[in-house]
Formats: C-alpha cells, sequence, structure tokens
C-alpha cells in the first residue's frame, strides 16, 4: 500500500477522531523515522512520550519475542512470571507496596480514584469523597478521568459527568486549604501539566500538598502518565520534591511503545481494594509486563544522566533563538513557548515538511524525544527545528 493509498482509506474507515498530519510512518531505528515514500524524520515525539528507547531497540525486541514464543495471554486468575518481576522492581525503585496492572494511563488514574474513595469510604463513611484537582490538568479521556480533568473544553457533550471533582489553580496552595473540608478524600496532581501546555508546579506547592494531605488524612495521588519513567530526568517527577505520594498511577512509556500502566500504592492504602473490587482483562498482559521489565531495567543513572545531557544540549540550541521566549518542563519532557501569534501547528508542519516530527500542548512546541536519543538525532533535529523557528 503506497502512502496515498494509506491515507484515504484510513479516512474511510477510521472514526475522524484524530485530527492527523499528512504523513504516514511505515518503520524506523531508534529516533529515525521514514514514511512510506521513504522519506527521512527525526522524532521528537516518542509516541507522545510511548516509546522510551525509540523504535526497533534490540533488547526490547529480544524481551518481547522471548515472551510471544512462551505465553501470549492468561487470565489474571493465575500467576505470571512478567507481573511479579515489574511489581517487585517498581516497588524495590519507589518503596512503594502494592502494584496493580493496568492498560493505559486512564485506566490507571481510574483505579487510583476509587482506590481514594474506598479508603475514604471504609474509615469516614460514604459522604467523604470529593476529590480536589487543579485546572490544567488531564488525567484521561474515560467518564471519571474527564471529570477529573481542570480544563472545561474537556466537559462538554457527554453530560452527566462524574460527581465529587473540584478544581483548585495551580500553585495556589491556600485556595486548597481553604477547598478541603469534611467531604474530601484525595488530591491529585501532575507536577508538571503536560496536555496542559507543559507547565510545572512550584516545589513548595507540592511540598504544601503532601503536608496538608497527612494532616488532614487524604489520599495524595501523584499522575506520573507522562512525567514518569525516565522522562523528566527522574525515575518519577515526584521524586525531585522530597514527598511520597500515597498512589502514583503511570503508562505511556512504561512498555516502550506497548499498552501498559501501573498504579503504585504505599503501606496506607495497599489493603483498601480486596478481591473483585477492581479488575481488568488485559491488565497485567505478559507480553506487555516483560516489555515493561526491559525498559525499567535500563532505567538507570547512566541514561538519566544522558536525559539531563540532552535537555541541556537542546536548551543551548534553541533559548538563543530570538522567537523562543522560555522553555518549560523537566528533562525530555519540554515546552517552548514562542513570541509569535502563529499558531504552534504552523511549526508542527513545517517540521514534517523538513523532516522532524514535533507535538503541541497548548500555545507551546512540546517535545518528548526517546530517552536514549543519539546526540547524533539529537543535534540533527535540532538545526531542523533551527531552521523552522528562524524561517
Amino acid at each position: 500500500m503506497n502512502q496515498e493509498n494509506l491515507i484515504k482509506e484510513d479516512q474511510q474507515y477510521i472514526l475522524n477522531t484524530y485530527q492527523r498530519f499528512n504523513v504516514a510512518i511505515k518503520e524506523g531505528k531508534g529516533a529515525t523515522l521514514y514514511d512510506f515514500n521513504g522519506k527521512k524524520y527525526i522524532d521528537f515525539s516518542s509516541g507522545i512520550g510511548t516509546n522510551s528507547f525509540g523504535v526497533q531497540d534490540g533488547i526490547w525486541i529480544e524481551a518481547v519475542c522471548h515472551q510471544v514464543h512462551q505465553l501470549q495471554h492468561i487470565s489474571n486468575l493465575y500467576y505470571t512470571e512478567p507481573q511479579v518481576q515489574v511489581a517487585k522492581l517498581l516497588c524495590e525503585k519507589t518503596g512503594m507496596k502494592k502494584v496493580f496492572f493496568s492498560n493505559s494511563g486512564a485506566e490507571s488514574n481510574e483505579c487510583a480514584i476509587k482506590t481514594a474513595r474506598k479508603y475514604s469510604f471504609d474509615k469516614y463513611g460514604p459522604n467523604r469523597y470529593d476529590i480536589i484537582t487543579l485546572e490544567g490538568s488531564f488525567h484521561g479521556r474515560t467518564m471519571a478521568t474527564l471529570s477529573a480533568t481542570g480544563q472545561d473544553h474537556f466537559h462538554q457533550y457527554f453530560f452527566p459527568f462524574v460527581e465529587g471533582f473540584r478544581y483548585a489553580k495551580p500553585n495556589d496552595l491556600k485556595q486548597i486549604q481553604q477547598m478541603v473540608d469534611t467531604h474530601t478524600c484525595a488530591i491529585m496532581i501532575e507536577t508538571i501539566q503536560g496536555e496542559g501546555g507543559v507547565c510545572p508546579l512550584e516545589a513548595a506547592f507540592i511540598q504544601g500538598i503532601a503536608t496538608l494531605c497527612q494532616e488532614k488524612d487524604l489520599i495524595f495521588i501523584i499522575d506520573e502518565v507522562q512525567t514518569g519513567n525516565g522522562r523528566t530526568g527522574y525515575f518519577y517527577s515526584y521524586m525531585a520534591y522530597d514527598v511520597v505520594p500515597d498512589i502514583v498511577t503511570t503508562a505511556k512509556g512504561l512498555a516502550g511503545g506497548l499498552p501498559f500502566g501501573a498504579i503504585l500504592m504505599n503501606d496506607k492504602v495497599e489493603h483498601t481494594l480486596g478481591y473483585g473490587m477492581h479488575g481488568t482483562t488485559f491488565g497485567g498482559n505478559p507480553i506487555c509486563a516483560r516489555a515493561a521489565f526491559s525498559v525499567l531495567c535500563r532505567i538507570d543513572d547512566a541514561l538519566l544522566e544522558h536525559v539531563l545531557k540532552c535537555r541541556k544540549r537542546i536548551e543551548e540550541v534553541l533559548l538563543p533563538l530570538p522567537i523562543v521566549h522560555k522553555m518549560t518542563g523537566k528533562g525530555l519532557m519540554i515546552g517552548i513557548e514562542l513570541k509569535t501569534a502563529t499558531p504552534v501547528s504552523v511549526y508542527v508542519n513545517r517540521g514534517i515538511e523538513k523532516g522532524v516530527l514535533l507535538l503541541t500542548a497548548k500555545n507551546r512546541l512540546r517535545l518528548l524525544p526517546s530517552l536514549n536519543i543519539t546526540f547524533e538525532e539529537l543535534e540533527e533535529g535540532l538545526q531542523i527545528i533551527k531552521e523552522i523557528l528562524t524561517k
């Protein structure tokens, strides 16, 4: 199938819920991709932060293929080795006590919401269910996670939304302190609001929430779906702030491109969900779990140092450009705010034309390269970005 026919049949047969760019990727290696016409692209998107080690990573392929030849799936009514390996590694790396596996970030956040409300129900009764989230947040597209998302334009069409969510301004600790009442059971945040524009929260704000949750016996949930698994230069981004959440949710880069999520729980909530209270058919799938184990084993100090070196180089090349107002985020989770009224999608399309794949987040360009992008690929991509920003 050629690229033109592929795009035509996609538009004919696939539900039109994505505003796709006019490019069809066929294959690649690392952070270098090729479309059906053989055109080359440097990938600064990594599947929206999902392909942690790029495309066709040898270690990842070996792990997945090994598992394919053993067991592709079995019910969660039985034990499997890959699940145990991943859960043990996550607990050892974070100090958390228990893990539940899902298929996505939204599902992970659904589980976190259920756990927080169940904990409060058990201890305080049925009227303590409100969860405070932040304006600008994004927690998923299921009914509950859409309701948790603090962006008005997501709260359309699908009425009625799930009750029990309230929204506070980012970095306004006083407002949150005033909002907490006898109905509040949890506070849920992203340390960097990815879909909200790659907007980092202030350290004092995050630490203040952690203290408030301890004082009021609230469940502190940190959504690490996009910030986790080495993306910010830390194993999980909350580790930069000297806080310990009760629940951590993660997905995206966890399995290097396969659908896999996890919910990490500390000793406060590890026994909250019992038999039959939550479940999933595909969560913890052996192939996905084996892929995740291969990814997690390689998120070490050397990789995190590489992430930070790449960030430094990106800043060196792009920050001096006259059009760049500021750069936000941490590590290889990057937002670039421009001094122009030109829509950022224009620059994404210019990038495609010149051979680099970029993302957007609100009014900012968003860069999420693979964590192990080579310096050669990084430099080639940066020179293209520099060109499209100075055109």
